[in-house]
């Protein structure tokens, strides 16, 4: 497989003539707050929950100091390219997501490296989420209305992050946007997607949404 203009998995993605349903992955599919707070505390660090960042709040275990933002990226980057050992599903996740696959087509949009797409791709389908993976760093608004714009079939984006709601939402208006972020701890510190966005803050919300916005 190979990255085309920085997305991969992109060519692979077949979509059919029913819904869509388009989900991020860190904090939405896969836990990543608890699992990053575990892997930093192996490495003598430690996330305190200060504010909706990493940056200024990944802090020493030896002295307390904050780690400069190229120590945080070179930690994420090592997370990331070990996230098989550390990252779990969201609660329900699985289940529910196979359950809309049968009146809804599902795609992963990951804002990740795409040079870790293959070990994402192994713990998605270790938890039998198979469903085709897009990893990049581009915004995604402009990539979901590409994908879409000769559909005629609803489409739901979910995400944690304001601005990929918000870029959605200014590039293909049609979507239903759904704030989800796993950690309630971090949730409850995030900005406010906006007030066209639905706030979920379970799986099982989030499956109702979506039936209720595909007719089901």
């Amino acid at each position: 497989m190979t990255i085309i203009d920085g997305v991969r998995g992109l060519a692979d993605v077949k979509l059919n003539d029913r819904p869509l349903i388009v989900c991020d992955v860190d904090e939405v599919v896969l836990e990543f707050v608890d699992p990053f707070r575990a892997f930093l505390g192996a490495n003598g660090h430690e996330l305190l929950p200060r504010s909706f960042k990493l940056t200024g709040n990944v802090v020493s275990l030896d002295d307390g100091t904050e780690a400069p933002a190229e120590r945080v990226r070179e930690l994420v980057n090592t997370f990331f390219a070990d996230q098989v050992e550390w990252q779990t599903p969201a609660d329900a996740v699985s289940s529910t997501l196979n359950e809309l696959s049968r009146i809804a087509d599902i795609l992963f949009l990951t804002a990740m490296p795409p040079r870790h797409y293959d070990a994402r791709r192994i713990l998605l389908d270790r938890h039998e989420m198979p469903f085709p993976l897009v990893a990049t760093e581009a915004p995604k608004g402009p990539l979901i209305r590409d994908l879409h714009e000769d559909r005629h079939h609803p489409l739901m984006f979910v995400d944690d992050m304001a601005h990929n709601l918000i870029s959605v939402r200014e590039h293909e208006p049609r979507a239903r946007v759904v704030h989800y972020m796993a950690n309630e701890t971090f949730r409850a510190m995030a900005p406010h997607p906006g007030d066209h966005v639905i706030q979920a803050q379970t799986w099982t919300e989030i499956e109702g949404i979506a039936k209720d916005h595909f007719g089901a």
